[in-house]
């Protein structure tokens, strides 16, 4: 009897054929038409001489069964070293020749397709499973249909999630070292990479490890990979594992920082860069992270613009005075460009209604507000950095404006001391910025209606002391400033009322 080995000339299966039906994980359909008879396996099933399928040649009969009927419980393989295995063993079926068959009665559908296939033990000994069950161990009586059956049977139930096709091409393979032919795809890997498991064929196994760790995939795909991971050996799957799983917790929010710092800072098209990130941000699935990377970069910004001025406005340096000019105007620059990140950063924030940390510090900036003041009050900065008054005002009044809308919530104190802070800085702007552009005289009556309509959220102790600071909002035409005058009405309104002993009637 002739048993060949591995022969590495031999074709096993075209690549056209098998990329279209490779994945029985409901990731391709297998083909209607593959063979004149109608039937899609007997190209697989073709008898190569001295090799796969080869009647004259084999000493292995192999059925496979597959359970076809949603009905019928499936059964996997069982483990090779079960001691029980030997009663797999058919003796009752003639070796000769191959078949495929489905059972059936009185017209009725089939309950199981079964297909045999003939294979030589010693390509079969590549599978550590195939090898356990050809050992001597397990060539009992049961094992042989006669003593004198030159034939070795065995019957191999295939999973009800599984095609037929997967099987029978992992069989093939055994009669081959190029696996390139076959495994062409993805979907091919993942439909072998199952069954070679099962069967314990190592170079299957790594062979399709190999083409997946190389190739893009699908979503459909990435959770077959997912579902697979388990199954795998650790040392085998850390590169799949390392493209599917973070190593760190805090990864994607290391991502999204990154995102963050490339949409703020200088790139070609930034404002198409700027808008991707944003949706990146809002499609985020935690709104948690989302919060803490904008906050982080929020305070990274602020302190750029912080130290910026306050060294623009105390200059701490010895020399001529072209290399003072020279290093504020670098300030004066420095904190626009950092003012225009924190902008964008405050929208975000408010968008995303994550921006309750970044008011809170907003209104604790008094230094900081000073240092604004005394720049704005020097003429230089008309000439060195002119949007940069603008820039502030638009971030404080996006977040005066989300507070007096109710979107952020945050106590009376940080209430009050973000008008307190932040008035005098809309004030020095007003005065110190003439003749007021006409794209910013809009901005500044926005801020003061949002200052006033926080200042009549406050008690009334407070809301006197701040709105006496407004009245620099009022203009020659009386008309003109009616958010003004809506805030005196309302606090005398209130004023009037009594004490707080005579509205309960005390």
């Amino acid at each position: 009897m002739n048993n060949p080995g591995p022969r590495k000339k031999q074709r096993v299966g075209s690549s056209s054929r098998l990329s279209s039906y490779a994945a029985d994980a409901d990731l391709q359909k297998p083909p209607s038409e593959t063979d004149p008879s109608g039937d899609p396996r007997a190209s697989l099933l073709r008898s190569v001489p001295y090799g796969f399928n080869d009647p004259l040649t084999t000493d292995v009969v192999l059925h496979l069964l597959h359970l076809v009927d949603p009905l019928l419980p499936s059964t996997s393989l069982p483990d090779p070293l079960d001691p029980h295995l030997s009663a797999l063993a058919s003796p009752a079926e003639d070796p000769l020749p191959f078949s495929s068959s489905s059972s059936s009665s009185s017209g009725a559908s089939s309950a199981a397709d079964k297909v045999k296939v003939f294979l030589h033990s010693s390509v079969l000994h590549r599978s550590k499973y195939f090898s356990a069950l050809l050992s001597d161990r397990w060539k009992g009586s049961e094992t042989r249909a006669e003593a004198d059956d030159r034939h070795f049977r065995m019957t191999l139930q295939v999973s009800s999630s599984r095609s037929m096709e997967s099987y029978l091409t992992v069989l093939q393979l055994f009669y081959s070292d190029d696996f390139s032919t076959t495994i062409v795809s993805a979907g091919v890997a993942l439909s072998l990479l199952p069954v070679a498991l099962e069967l314990l064929f190592d170079d299957c196994i790594k062979a399709c490890l190999r083409f997946l760790e190389a190739v893009p995939w699908t979503e459909e795909e990435e959770k077959a990979v997912l579902n697979l991971l388990p199954l795998l050996p650790k040392e085998d799957s850390q590169e799949l594992a390392a493209r599917l799983v973070p190593t760190r917790v805090d990864s994607s929010e290391d991502m999204l920082h990154g995102l963050i710092l490339a949409a703020v800072h200088s790139l070609p098209n930034i404002a198409t860069v700027k808008a991707f990130v944003a949706k990146l941000l809002r499609d985020h699935s935690s709104r948690d992270s989302v919060g803490r990377v904008l906050q982080s970069a929020f305070m990274t910004s602020l302190r750029s613009v912080k130290e910026s001025l306050e060294e623009y406005s105390s200059p701490n340096v010895r020399g001529d005075h072209e290399e003072i000019e020279a290093l504020q105007r670098l300030n004066l620059h420095t904190a626009v460009v950092n003012a225009r990140h924190l902008l964008w950063l405050v929208e975000r924030m408010i968008e995303l209604r994550v921006a309750d940390s970044a008011v809170k510090e907003w209104s604790e900036q008094q230094a900081f507000s000073a240092d604004l003041q005394r720049a704005f009050r020097d003429d230089a900065w008309k000439n060195i950095a002119p949007g940069l008054p603008a820039l502030i005002l638009r971030c404080t009044c996006r977040m005066a404006n989300a507070v007096a809308a109710g979107s952020i919530l945050v106590d009376r104190q940080v209430r009050m001391k973000l008008v307190k802070d932040w008035l005098p800085v809309l004030l020095v702007c007003r005065e110190h910025v003439s003749p007021i552009p006409s794209s910013q005289k809009s901005l500044y009556q926005e801020l003061e209606e949002k200052f006033l309509q926080i200042i009549s959220t406050l008690p009334m102790s407070e809301s006197q002391e701040l709105l006496q600071q407004c009245l620099s909002f009022s203009t020659r035409n009386v008309d003109e400033c009616p958010h003004l005058v809506s805030a005196f009405n309302t606090w005398f309104r209130r004023a009037r009322r009594g004490s707080l002993d005579q509205l309960h009637g005390n």
